[in-house]
This record gives C-alpha cells, structure tokens and sequence, in this order.
C-alpha cells in the first residue's frame, strides 16, 4: 500500500458510476446474495448495517472472514449516487467541537439522521493499524431501505481473495483504492479531506 499523509480520507475502489463497499456475513446470507445480486429475507432491514470501502479495514474487522457470523466477505458495488445521498445525511459517530455546534446539537443530528460515519485507522497486510483512517458508514431505516433495494449494482463473494491475501500478503492482489471525490460541505460535516 502506497504510503498516504495522516488524513481522513475517503479512499474506495470506484468508477465513474460505482463504488465498491464490503461487508461479512454469514453463508445463509452472503451465498443467496452473491449468486442473486440481492439480499436475501434473512438480511434484516431494521437494524443498522455498516459498509466499509477499505477493503483491510474489512479483513480487520472480520479477521480475513474467519469470525464468526463473518465467514463470507462481499464486495457490494453501490451506486455513487447512493452512496452519495448517504454521505449529505451522514452525522459522525463521535462529538467533534471542530465539526458540531454544541453537544446537544450532535445528538439531536445523531437521532435523526439514518446514517453515521465513523473514522477507524486503515490497516496494513498485516492489520497493524495506520497514521491514516479508513470510513465505516452505518445505514439504517430509509438508509438501509435504499442501499438494500435501489444502490446495489453488483455482489461478489471475495473470501477466496480474502484469504489469498492472508496467505500471500502480496500487495498486488489488494484492489485498487484511491481517494473519492467529496465536495466541501460533506468534508466538513464528516471532518474529512477532500480528495
């Protein structure tokens, strides 16, 4: 991995219509969602669900896809489009004085929005965490309504990359991320960088 200053920085694989996001589920979901291109029943709708475009952030997060309930990692190509409405809605996780007005403004935002953004370090090969940090979005209700339904353009099963990079650590076989182009006011909201 290219070395990046300490930013946040949002950095996905992604064309000029698509950005692809990752998530790890077990096999009653992820099978039936790969082979169908959608989420099956079994996928619930009304709980938040967190998309992440790093693909190490996720292998973090899922230990290569061997944790439990985590055994099928996904790469889920998204509309930009979508995943730019998520991102104008999106309220951080954490209270930050340089981003909100007050506390009590941040958790009224936080109530109503039906998406949050969190920043975690972006990890190496080896999972060691970086100076820089990797997005995590969490949807819920209409968020995850519209990224269940309307933004899903593709959905592969990734284990067996998954696990080949774990085996491997060959730096070659990591997709391709770079920055994602955020205008100034969804920066600001989300303390990010623009690309």
């Amino acid at each position: 991995m290219p070395s990046t200053p300490t930013t946040r920085l949002i950095r996905a694989a992604h064309t000029a219509d698509t950005i692809t996001v990752y998530q790890a589920f077990p096999p009653e979901i992820a099978e039936p969602a790969a082979a169908e291109g959608r989420f099956p029943e079994a996928f619930k709708r009304d709980r938040m669900t967190w998309i992440k475009p790093s693909f190490l952030w996720m292998m973090h997060r899922s230990d290569w896809g061997r944790s439990p309930g985590q055994e099928r990692v996904l790469a889920l190509e998204i509309s930009r489009e979508g995943f730019d409405w998520a991102l104008e809605r999106a309220v951080l996780s954490a209270y930050t004085g340089r981003v909100h007005d007050s506390q009590a403004a941040w958790k009224r935002e936080l109530r109503q929005s039906p998406v949050r953004v969190q920043w975690d370090p972006e990890r190496d090969l080896h999972l060691r965490p970086l100076d820089h940090r990797a997005v995590q979005v969490g949807l819920r209700g209409e968020a995850v309504r519209r990224y269940a339904d309307e933004w899903i353009r593709r959905i592969s099963d990734v284990t067996a990359l998954a696990e080949r990079v774990r085996v491997e650590r060959d730096p070659g076989l990591l997709p391709v991320e770079t920055a994602y182009p955020v205008g100034a006011a969804v920066a600001a909201r989300l303390g990010a960088a623009t690309a």
